[in-house]
Order: C-alpha cells, then sequence, then structure tokens
C-alpha cells in the first residue's frame, strides 16, 4: 500500500522492499505511489488477472496473451516488478506508473464505479 512517504533507497529496510509468503520473497508496492494511482493499478491487476483464468479456460491463446501482458504493465507499474523501485527517484518512479496507468486505461477502460483517471 502507498504510504505516501518520500524515502530515499538508504533509508528503506528489507522489511519495507520484500514480503515473505511460505517462505517466498515478493517485492512489495512501491511506498511511495499516491494512493489513488496504486489503487487504479490494482484494480487493472485485477481485472487482468481474471481474464488470464477467463481466456485461458476459453482457449484463447491471443487474449491470454494480452491478459498477461496487461499483468505484467500494473505489476510493474506498481514496481512489484521490472526495475527496483528503491534504485530510482521517486519522480521517476511515478512517471513509470502514471504511464502504466494510462496505458492500460487505453487496452482496458475502467469500469463506470471506479470514476475518473488519475489525471482527470
Amino acid at each position: 500500500m502507498a504510504s505516501g512517504i518520500d524515502e530515499c533507497a538508504d533509508d528503506v529496510t528489507d522489511d519495507e522492499r520484500w514480503l515473505v509468503i511460505h517462505g517466498r520473497r515478493w517485492r512489495r508496492t512501491d511506498p511511495a505511489l499516491p494512493e489513488d494511482l496504486a489503487a487504479r493499478l490494482r484494480s487493472h491487476l485485477g481485472r487482468a488477472r481474471s481474464a488470464v483464468r477467463t481466456t485461458t479456460r476459453a482457449g484463447d491463446a491471443d487474449a491470454t496473451a494480452d491478459a498477461r501482458r496487461r499483468v505484467g504493465l500494473a505489476t510493474s507499474g506498481l514496481g512489484e516488478r521490472g526495475p527496483r523501485w528503491w534504485e530510482d527517484d521517486v519522480d521517476a518512479r511515478i512517471a513509470r506508473a502514471l504511464a502504466a496507468v494510462e496505458e492500460l486505461d487505453r487496452d482496458a477502460p475502467p469500469r463506470a464505479d471506479e470514476g475518473p483517471g488519475v489525471n482527470a
């Protein structure tokens, strides 16, 4: 979850970078992302993961590939994949997240109940 704290990489501990579940380390979401931006990316991530399940069951390889691409965009935007968020400055991280959500909005527009985009 985003805390809105602007920390330099030297102040971030391993506990803040990684989440351990059943002995496996998972990268945490970038804490510098504004909550509304992180929420939009999580929404896209959930819908894309659902689309992966649905299209895989339907045997639609092209749609599954597109859904997996959207999962990758959302996780990269959240800082959970791609460049390690603690190695970049906050402005670059937020710019990467904004680019991801804008592309996701073009590919899979937000639902009506999600309200306007993060830049509205």
